[in-house]
């Protein structure tokens, strides 16, 4: 009965707290503004299905694509392992469903296999990212809390795969000794081979089985309260992020119906606006983003495919999309520590645009969405460099001279050049 106490107050604190990190990240993306994406609700599903379920877009880089496919895969199915640990935890019963027989043993020992799936990819993860060193997992924004934050993941997801198969070559031991409760259930492909390593000592077995059942699901846990904290936050935000995406074309551009009205009504006097929600002109902060910016940043994993596949930051500019992500994650969690610690209204006096990016970064991209297409879950960073390209160009009335230049041009001419348009065929007429 104690162990049963103490494995139900830990679930239960594990759950509430997960519950309360998580209203705050829901009480964070809530302070942008509305956007509608409730439109064409099959498409969004199917679109969902195809990228966060599916994974289609990471089989552009089929070796890491075939190794996050096993995590993926493992991280699923093994929670149906999980789920057993549950109910023996509560109720203190051992391998409640053993009594599923055959079906239990093929469920073991898919769960064994995929184990040592999860258990291979994330060592070769480490490899890429600590030994071979990929180009796309450094950079600027890359410094050592994101690197840390990735190993700790990989390494933990060891630590939980190694004691899962080391608890059942405990387990089918004590099953092959007749030994107390241990009912012969299961079938173990991968475990046994681990067997020979432990001791003969039922009572040693017990402590070693018993210790990493504990392990395991108090690992579990802590993951689960990691997550708020970390990159991986995308293992349940992909989902809604892919459904929430945007399904217009790409490089369309959204318009701000406060500037069409003036501008229908600069062209047709009769015309009668349209209701528009007073604001600021594009983003200067991230309350000025709209609720799906401000989750594409939550849920953005750092791969690094966004900013290698960006012109810009191929050609050496200071442009990097999974930066403007990053730094768009760090400055809403800053609003939302402000707002914990002093309430609503409070003014640091940072904003996202300077405090966090800056103009350069912003006025290097090229609009060309190639780090829309590349990004697996379908994050967008065009989408928030454009706001504050609005912020700056209409609020501020602060552009690269070039950009004014041409504005000026097409205002007094018609077009981004400096002739006038009755000098516009003058090549014409020289030929």
């Amino acid at each position: 009965m104690i162990a049963q106490i103490l494995f139900i107050a830990l679930c239960l604190a594990a759950v509430a707290l997960f519950s309360y990190n998580a209203k705050k990240v829901i009480r964070n993306i809530r302070l942008g503004k509305a956007a509608d994406r409730t439109d064409q609700p099959q498409k969004r599903l199917m679109t969902m299905l195809k990228v966060a379920f599916g994974q289609t877009k990471m089989f552009f880089r089929p070796i890491p694509a075939f190794l996050h496919l096993l995590v993926y895969a493992g991280f699923v199915i093994i929670n149906l392992e999980v789920l057993e640990i549950m109910i023996d935890g509560i109720f203190g019963t051992h391998r409640i469903f053993g009594g599923l027989g055959a079906l239990y043993n093929v469920l073991i020992g898919s769960f064994e296999i995929l184990a040592l799936g999860v258990w291979v990819s994330c060592a070769l993860f480490l490899v890429r990212r600590n030994i071979l060193k990929l180009k796309r997992f450094s950079g600027v924004e890359m410094t050592s809390w994101p690197k840390s934050d990735a190993n700790y993941i990989l390494i933990t997801e060891i630590l939980l795969m190694s004691a899962f198969l080391i608890m059942n070559a405990a387990d089918a031991k004590l099953q092959a000794m007749g030994y107390g409760h241990y009912i012969s259930a299961g079938a173990f492909p991968v475990s046994q081979f681990l067997q020979n390593l432990l001791p003969d000592s039922a009572t040693a077995l017990v402590m070693i089985e018993r210790g990493c059942w504990w392990f395991h699901i108090v690992g579990i846990f802590a993951f689960l309260n990691y997550l708020p904290y970390s990159k991986h936050f995308h293992i349940l935000f992909a989902f809604p992020n892919t459904y929430f995406s945007n399904l217009e074309p790409k490089g369309e551009f959204s318009n701000m119906k406060s500037v069409t009205n003036e501008v229908k009504a600069m062209l047709d006097p009769s015309f009668t606006p349209e209701p528009a929600e007073p604001g600021r002109f594009g983003a200067k902060d991230v309350n000025d983003l709209s609720w799906v910016n401000l989750m594409n940043a939550y849920t953005c994993t750092e791969c690094g495919r966004c900013t290698s596949v960006c012109p810009a930051n191929l050609t050496g500019k200071l442009l990097s999309p999974r930066k403007i992500m990053m730094d768009t994650r760090d400055r809403l969690t800053e609003v939302g520590k402000n707002i914990d610690k002093t309430g609503n209204g409070f003014d640091d006096g940072k904003s996202l645009i300077d405090t966090y990016i800056s103009r350069e970064e912003i006025w290097a991209c090229t609009s060309c969405n190639a780090c829309t297409n590349a990004c697996p879950i379908n994050i967008d960073p065009l989408a928030i460099i454009t706001e504050l390209r609005r912020y700056a160009v209409m609020e501020e009335s602060q552009s690269p001279a070039s950009l004014n230049a041409m504005m000026g041009n097409i205002e007094n001419n018609g077009a981004p050049w400096k002739y006038s348009p009755a000098d516009r065929f003058n090549w014409a007429k020289e030929n």
